[in-house]
């Protein structure tokens, strides 16, 4: 692996923090295309995206924080590294509420808003997972299949053992994901099912992908932090999806 890509005049450039700034960019620049056709202002559009990013970024630090707060309180030295420590629905859920208050404010459609920007988070989770690989973080469990890959000179995963590529099969599933999102997103006419597809989807996708996973990250039960979330996550998805057919059952 290659926590370090490669120096300039001898500042290291890490893989970790190379592959989210590409993915924010490429979610940026997607947003923005995206909002244009639409006929949102850019510079508004640029604005929520900023915002939106920094609260991800704290979502995804307190969710940390509150999932790992037994080992803090035993070593509080974990809080001293700041660039490590994020649990990515904690990112989702900070980001989400930064669009969602940005829409309501300018008295956008947020349904509409949502739909819009979440192909884009997709996008950026793909690229993140990357840089997951390369940081060696977030790793999968120990196997003796031929796909199994050894993680060196990583500060997380311990050496000499092979173990599944979770990362590149989250990021494979997050640039599909992407990919689908926008497929459908041009079929779809009825506002927030793109978003809630998203839920859905990504929901599953975690949750099985958490079974192959090795990282200590925190647990509820027999299940981990993150599928306990999932299981929530994917109700809201299905509720949100069908939420059309249930104020039409009201009406009637």
């Amino acid at each position: 692996m290659r926590p370090i890509l490669f120096s300039v005049f001898g500042v290291n450039v890490y893989g970790y923090g190379t592959m989210i700034a590409i993915g924010i960019l490429s979610a940026v620049i997607l947003l923005g295309y995206r909002a244009k056709q639409r006929g949102y202002n850019e510079d508004h559009i640029f604005n929520m995206s900023v915002i939106a990013v920094i609260s991800g970024i704290i979502g995804g630090k307190l969710l940390f924080i509150i999932t790992e707060m037994t080992s803090i309180i035993n070593d509080p030295s974990i809080l001293k590294d700041i660039g490590n420590g994020f649990v990515i629905y904690g990112a989702v859920i900070g980001g989400a509420a930064a669009v969602y208050f940005y829409s309501r404010r300018k008295k956008w459609n947020t349904l509409k808003v949502f739909d819009m920007v979440i192909p884009t988070v997709a996008l950026a989770q793909g690229f993140g997972r990357i840089g997951c690989f390369f940081a060696g973080c977030c790793y999968g469990r120990e196997t003796a299949l031929p796909i199994g890959v050894e993680f060196t000179n990583s500060l997380f995963a311990p050496p000499n053992i092979i173990r599944y590529p979770t990362q590149i099969f989250s990021s494979c599933f997050d640039f599909l994901l992407a990919l689908f999102l926008l497929w459908y997103d041009r079929k779809n006419h009825k506002e927030g099912r793109t978003f809630a597809l998203y839920l859905i989807i990504y929901s599953i996708g975690r949750f099985l992908v958490e079974f192959l996973r090795g990282d200590p990250r925190g647990n509820v039960g027999a299940l981990s932090t993150s599928q306990f979330i999932s299981i929530f996550v994917f109700i809201a998805g299905i509720i949100l999806f069908n939420i059309h057919l249930i104020w039409k059952r009201t009406e009637d």
